[in-house]
């Protein structure tokens, strides 16, 4: 029997040169063959001639579930699923969600929400730590483009820059009926923008009644976590930049940084 492999090694067959595999952790081989051919069918299977790359993570503890992301485009757009579960199931939920990802989005369907599949990393706890800073350079448009980014890479939040006010915004989903949307400091609807549809389908967008708070770094992890948020968005206290605090799988933070 083969042993898991337990470094980061980057996988890649001669069928396939485009797909290469990640894996971070006691993965198992088997698990490496199954998101080849996976992956592999569904891009056959769409017609798409495109690089994809999938990273399947194994949790220290064999109990805990194993994590798996695949990152490719389609028709120049950038798209993303990223789903959990047990060793040996993980990958074939994700080649699943990566199917009807594309073909969702192929037949103009918008998302369901909430999503059995992922349901939110909401959890009270006491505060853990920033493990990642993401420092990204901020899409500026309107809540229809940024939500078209939220939906082709399978956010559950999205954070951007907000073309109308030039503030720093967020999009994230509401319910099966919309998109929720907080800016910095403006709370007034945003203009409709009828030729420009939030999703591949026209959903409403709910707009938060209360500004983004500001708040130090600490303090808005202290909040995250003792409220049981899956996220958060605010203005940091010292740069006076809008921020995305969120949860990870592991349970620790990662926080996406407006550069530039």
């Amino acid at each position: 029997m083969n042993s898991p492999l337990r470094s980061s090694e980057l996988w890649a067959t001669a069928a396939d040169p485009e797909l290469a595999v990640t894996t971070r952790g006691a993965v198992p081989p088997a698990d490496v063959t199954r998101a080849v051919r996976g992956i592999g069918r569904v891009l056959r299977r769409y017609h798409l001639d495109a690089a994809a790359r999938v990273r399947v993570t194994a949790p220290v503890d064999a109990d805990e579930p194993t994590l798996v992301q695949a990152n490719i485009r389609v028709h120049d757009t950038p798209t993303r699923v990223q789903v959990t579960g047990p060793r040996g199931f993980a990958v074939t939920f994700a080649v699943e969600r990566l199917d009807r990802q594309i073909a969702r989005l192929a037949t103009k369907q918008s998302r369901e929400w909430p999503d059995p599949a992922r349901p939110p990393l909401a959890r009270v706890s006491e505060p853990r730590p920033i493990v990642r800073r993401k420092r990204c350079a901020l899409l500026t448009g309107t809540p229809a483009e940024a939500t078209a980014v939220l939906d082709a890479m399978d956010y559950d939040a999205y954070l951007f820059i907000d073309a109308e006010t030039g503030e720093d915004a967020v999009v994230c989903w509401a319910d099966s009926l919309g998109i929720r949307m907080a800016r910095q400091r403006t709370t007034t609807e945003p203009e409709a923008v009828a030729d420009k549809p939030f999703t591949v389908n026209p959903l409403s967008v709910l707009m938060d009644s209360e500004p983004a708070p500001t708040l130090i770094e600490e303090a808005a992890v202290t909040r995250l976590c003792r409220m049981g948020l899956p996220f958060l968005f605010f203005t940091d206290a010292d740069s006076g930049r809008g921020r995305l605090l969120y949860r990870r799988y592991d349970g620790d933070l990662t926080v996406v940084v407006p550069v530039g």
